[in-house]
């Protein structure tokens, strides 16, 4: 029987709609897009030379928002994710529908037959680190060592600081359980057996001014991943 969680999630992003329909002017809408030298999501090696668009709306903190990425290399991952969130002062939630190519058509829900992975997402912000859990609840999740749905879960903290004129954020993540749904790699191809760290970057960002209107954020980031023994350094530019 197929799954309803995607028709579950289109209700409830039109059940939050006419509260934020009644108040027009206080919505807030948002479209950008980042070219990035390489697609490195969670420690893990996603693609390479990409561009990202995204756009988001929000009304007292409900928003909703679209992002993507494409690659130039024909063999690199395309994806369309559509999150709906609320936060509020720190806390935050969220549930994420991602999407990838390379399987099944995006229409398809079937719980053996998807490209999609649905996540569930709660975090809070402290200003000074910021705590966030992530857990697959359906679609196309990885599995745990006895063959089963594994609920995989990433979780991290991140901290940002100003230093030399620049913004900063050091950022740990690492996945608490066994999956195959992260840190595949040539040694291991099941994944993460484990507690395991799959993520320790460092990012710095910085805003050029090309005119006395425009300025241009462009950012830089190291990211190792103790898990498959990969390391990346990425360069991003955001319109």
């Amino acid at each position: 029987m197929e799954t309803t969680i995607q028709h579950k999630l289109a209700a409830a992003i039109i059940a939050m709609l006419p509260a934020a329909l009644s108040a027009q002017e206080h919505i807030e809408a948002d479209i950008g897009a980042d070219i990035v030298s390489g697609y490195i999501w969670r420690g893990q090696d996603l693609g390479n030379i990409s561009i990202q668009p995204s756009a988001s709306i929000s009304y007292k903190g409900i928003w909703l928002s679209g992002w993507g990425t494409v690659g130039f290399d024909k063999d690199d991952t395309k994806e369309f994710d559509l999150t709906v969130g609320y936060s509020i002062k720190g806390f935050s939630a969220s549930i994420t529908d991602y999407w990838f190519d390379g399987g099944a058509g995006y229409f398809h829900y079937g719980a053996r037959n998807t490209s999609h992975v649905f996540e569930a997402q709660i975090g809070y912000d402290f200003d000074f680190i910021a705590v966030n859990w992530y857990t697959n609840f359906a679609g196309n999740d990885g599995l745990n060592k006895k063959g089963e749905r594994a609920y995989s879960s990433y979780f991290s903290l991140a901290a940002p600081f100003k230093l030399g004129g620049l913004d900063w954020c050091a950022e740990v993540g690492a996945t608490p359980w066994a999956t195959s749904f992260y840190n595949k790699s040539g040694s291991d191809d099941f994944g993460a057996n484990g507690f395991e760290i799959a993520n320790i970057s460092l990012a710095a960002t910085k805003t050029l001014d090309i005119t006395e209107s425009y300025s241009l954020p462009v950012s830089a980031k190291a990211i190792w991943n103790p898990a498959t023994e990969g390391a990346y350094f990425v360069f991003g530019i955001n319109f």
